[in-house]
C-alpha cells in the first residue's frame, strides 16, 4: 500500500436473469480484468450470481443449488488471484433465505454478510423472499465445503495494517436513517462496500449519488457502490448499472449508466488521509455505541508501485469547474466583507486605513473594504488608502496603485518613505548601499508605522493585506507588514487571491476598475524592497526567491489539511504538475517550504485577528498550534 493508497473497484457485469452459469462467467472475467489492473478490492452488484429480479424463483431449490455450484466454480477459477471480491447471492439457512454478500479471496470464503434492512414498499417485495440478517440464529455457516463466519457483525481487517479495514452494507442498508456503515466506520472500517440493485426512476440517480457521497463524508471513509445493469428483468422496472467510488465527500469516479455490457471502474482511496482526519476530528468517535464486531483477518501480497489513476488537482484551493469557482469566490468574498463589517461596527471607528502597493494582496484587501463600506452605507471617502513609494517602487506598481485608488473613489494619501528610511539607516549605522535584510525590513516597518500612526490620528482601523501563503512561508516582515488591526486576507492562499480579484473584476465593478484590476493581475508578484532594474522594471520577484506559489500552496494544503508526509507530498505533486516541474525541482522547493514553515512559526504565533474562509487557517487561535522552536529534521530527511 504505497503512500497509503489502496486501489478499489466496482464491477457491473452483463447478466441473464436466473442464469447463474452465464452470470458467473462474466463475474470471473471481470475479476481477472481487475486483477490485471492491480485492483485490491472489487465489489459486484446485489444478488449478482442469480440476478436480483428473480422474484418467486428464489423459492425454487434448483436456483439456490445452482448458485452454490457456480460460486464453487468462481472460487476455483479465481484461486490464483489475490484481490478480495464481494459477490451477491441468496443463502438458504435454518428455514430462512438471506440476501448476502459473500467475501472471497484466492479460492477461500472469508465471510458472509446478510442484508440487514429488507425493503417491502413501492416496487420492492423483498420480504416475500428474504429475512433480515438481524434474524439469523447462527454466526457460522458451512458453504462450498468451508466453515465461514456469518452475520451483520463482521469487519474485515488486514492483519498487517489495521487502517485497512472494510465493512459491507447491502443496498437498502444505505437508505435508512442510520446505515450499518455508520457503526462499522466508528468501529474501525475505513472502506465500505455496497452491492446494490437500485432501479432507475426520475430523480433517483442524483439522490443516490448524493447518498453515497454524503455517507462517505459523514463516515470519513472510502465508499464503493455498484448496482445491477440493464439486463435485469424489465417487467416493471429498469436498472441502469450505476457504480461509484467516493472518498470523504468527493466522487472519484462513476460508471456510465444504461450500457449493455460489462463495466469495471476503479480508483485509489487515500487511507492515510482518512485516518488523519478521523484523529483530528475528535467528535467522530463520540457517537460510538456498544456494538460488538468480529474481526476477520486477511492478508494480501505487497503491490507493485502503481500509478495513480485518480485526479490530483494542482490547485487544491481553486475549484477546476468555472461555475463552482465563481460560487467559491462569491462565498469567500461574502465571508471577508461580513467579518470586516462586524469588526467596524464593534469598534465604532470612523475610518479604515490600508496600504496600497499596486499588487494583488493590497488590491483584494481594498476591494473587500470598499464593498464592506458599501454594505454599511458608509462613504468610500472614509477609506484612507495610502501609497508609500520606496526604493523598489516601479512606475508600473505606482501607477496601478494610484489608478485603483482614484477609480475606487477612496481618500488618497501618498507618503514617500525614502527620506525616513535614509534617516533610519543613518541612526542605526547601516550602509544604504548594502541591500540586505535590514535594508528591506526597514522599509516594511516604516510603512507599517505610518499606517498605525495615521490610524491613531484619524481614529481608524489598519486593514492587513497579507495572505495565507505568505504566512506559511514567513514571507513578511515581523512587526512590519506582518502586523495590522484586522487582516482580511489571512486565510486566503496566493493561488486563490488571483481568482478572487479576477471574479470581482468580472462581476462587481465597472469597466474602468475592471481594466485596472486586469493590469494588476498581469503584474509580477514582488515585495518591491530592492531597487528596480536599469530599465525601471521589477527586479525582486518573489517566486524567483522562495519558489512558485502554486507549488507552495500545494505543499501547504497536503501537509496542513491532511498531515501528508513529505515523500507523499512529492509523489502527489509529481502527478499534479507532470510535465511542468521535474521531481528534482519539486523536491528543491519542498525543502524550502519545510525549512521556512518551521522556522517562521514565531510570526504566526502572534497574528492579528482575521476570518477563516476555508479548511486551512494558520491562526494560533484557530486551526494551527505549533511551537516556534519545533525541529524540521524528520521532515527534511524524508525529502529525497
Amino acid at each position: 500500500m504505497e503512500y497509503g493508497f489502496v486501489r478499489v473497484g466496482a464491477a457491473v457485469p452483463k447478466m441473464k436473469v436466473a442464469n447463474c452459469e452465464y452470470n458467473c462467467s462474466r463475474i470471473v472475467d471481470l475479476i481477472k480484468r481487475a486483477d490485471k489492473e492491480k485492483v485490491k478490492f472489487l465489489v459486484f452488484p446485489e444478488l449478482c450470481i442469480t440476478s436480483y429480479s428473480c422474484g418467486d424463483l428464489f423459492h425454487q431449490d434448483i436456483l439456490l443449488k445452482e448458485a452454490l455450484r457456480q460460486l464453487e466454480n468462481v472460487l476455483k477459477d479465481t484461486k490464483d488471484t489475490d484481490l478480495i471480491v464481494i459477490l451477491g447471492m441468496p443463502v438458504s439457512l435454518n428455514n430462512q433465505l438471506f440476501n448476502c454478500a459473500v467475501v472471497i479471496q484466492s479460492g477461500k470464503i472469508l465471510g458472509v454478510v446478510p442484508k440487514t434492512f429488507i425493503p417491502n414498499y413501492s416496487e420492492f417485495y423483498e420480504e416475500r423472499w428474504f429475512s433480515s440478517g438481524n434474524k439469523a440464529l447462527v454466526d457460522t455457516i458451512n458453504i462450498c465445503g468451508q466453515s465461514v463466519p456469518f452475520g451483520i457483525d463482521l469487519l474485515f481487517e488486514d492483519s498487517q495494517n489495521s487502517d485497512l479495514c472494510f465493512g459491507i452494507e447491502i443496498c437498502e442498508d444505505l437508505w435508512v436513517p442510520i446505515p450499518p456503515s455508520s457503526y462499522q466506520c466508528m468501529n474501525g472500517a475505513t472502506l465500505i462496500f455496497n452491492p446494490s440493485a437500485s432501479n432507475e426512476i426520475i430523480g433517483k440517480y442524483e439522490y443516490r449519488k448524493e447518498l453515497v457521497r454524503q455517507q462517505s463524508a459523514r463516515c470519513i471513509c472510502g465508499y464503493v457502490y455498484t448496482s445491477s445493469n440493464v439486463n435485469e428483468s424489465t417487467t416493471d422496472v429498469v436498472f441502469g448499472g450505476h457504480a461509484m467510488v467516493a472518498e470523504y465527500g468527493s466522487l472519484l469516479c462513476e460508471s456510465e449508466r444504461f450500457l449493455d455490457d460489462d463495466q469495471l471502474i476503479y480508483s485509489e482511496i487515500d487511507l492515510q488521509k482518512l485516518i488523519n482526519d478521523r484523529r483530528k476530528n475528535t467528535s467522530f468517535m463520540e457517537g460510538v455505541v456498544d456494538k460488538k464486531y468480529r474481526r476477520i483477518f486477511f492478508n494480501q501480497k505487497e503491490s507493485e508501485c502503481m500509478e495513480l489513476t485518480r485526479y490530483v488537482p494542482a490547485y487544491p484551493f481553486v475549484p477546476s469547474n468555472s461555475a463552482n469557482r465563481d460560487l467559491r469566490c462569491k462565498e469567500i468574498f461574502s465571508i471577508q466583507t461580513s467579518a470586516l463589517a462586524k469588526r467596524i461596527k464593534h469598534t465604532g471607528l470612523k475610518y479604515s486605513v490600508i496600504g496600497i502597493s499596486g499588487g494583488l494582496d493590497s488590491t483584494l484587501a481594498l476591494l473587500v473594504t470598499a464593498k464592506t463600506y458599501e454594505l454599511l452605507g458608509i462613504s468610500p471617502e472614509n477609506i484612507i488608502a495610502v501609497t508609500m513609494p520606496g526604493f523598489g517602487t516601479t512606475d508600473t506598481t505606482y501607477t496601478n496603485a494610484m489608478d485603483l485608488m482614484k477609480a475606487m473613489k477612496v481618500s488618497i494619501r501618498e507618503i514617500n518613505i525614502k527620506d525616513a528610511c535614509l534617516q533610519h539607516f543613518k541612526d542605526i549605522g547601516h550602509d544604504v548601499n548594502i541591500h540586505d535584510v535590514t535594508y528591506e525590513n526597514v522599509q516594511a516597518r516604516e510603512r507599517t508605522q505610518i499606517l498605525m500612526d495615521l490610524a491613531n490620528k484619524l481614529g481608524g482601523l489598519v486593514i492587513g493585506t497579507g495572505d495565507l501563503s505568505e504566512l506559511a512561508l514567513g514571507w513578511c516582515t515581523y512587526n512590519g507588514d506582518h502586523m495590522s488591526m484586522y487582516s482580511v486576507n489571512c486565510s486566503i492562499p496566493k493561488t486563490l487571491v488571483k481568482y478572487l480579484v479576477r471574479w470581482v473584476a468580472e462581476n462587481m465593478v465597472d469597466k474602468n476598475v475592471k481594466d485596472i484590476l486586469f493590469r494588476i493581475l498581469d503584474t509580477p508578484i514582488s515585495p518591491e524592497l530592492l531597487p528596480p532594474s536599469a530599465e525601471g522594471e521589477i527586479k525582486q520577484k518573489t517566486e524567483d526567491i522562495v519558489g512558485p506559489y502554486e507549488l507552495h500552496d500545494f505543499f501547504m494544503y497536503h501537509m496542513i489539511r491532511y498531515g501528508a508526509p513529505p515523500k507523499k507530498i512529492s509523489f502527489l505533486a509529481q502527478k499534479a504538475f507532470e510535465g511542468k516541474y521535474s521531481k528534482d525541482e519539486i523536491n528543491k522547493w519542498l525543502k524550502v517550504f519545510i525549512k521556512r514553515f518551521f522556522s517562521q512559526q514565531f510570526k504566526r504565533s502572534c497574528l492579528p485577528d482575521g476570518p477563516k474562509v476555508g479548511t486551512i487557517s494558520l491562526s494560533p487561535r484557530g486551526d494551527w498550534r505549533m511551537p516556534s522552536d519545533a525541529d524540521s529534521k524528520e521532515w527534511l530527511e524524508e525529502v529525497e
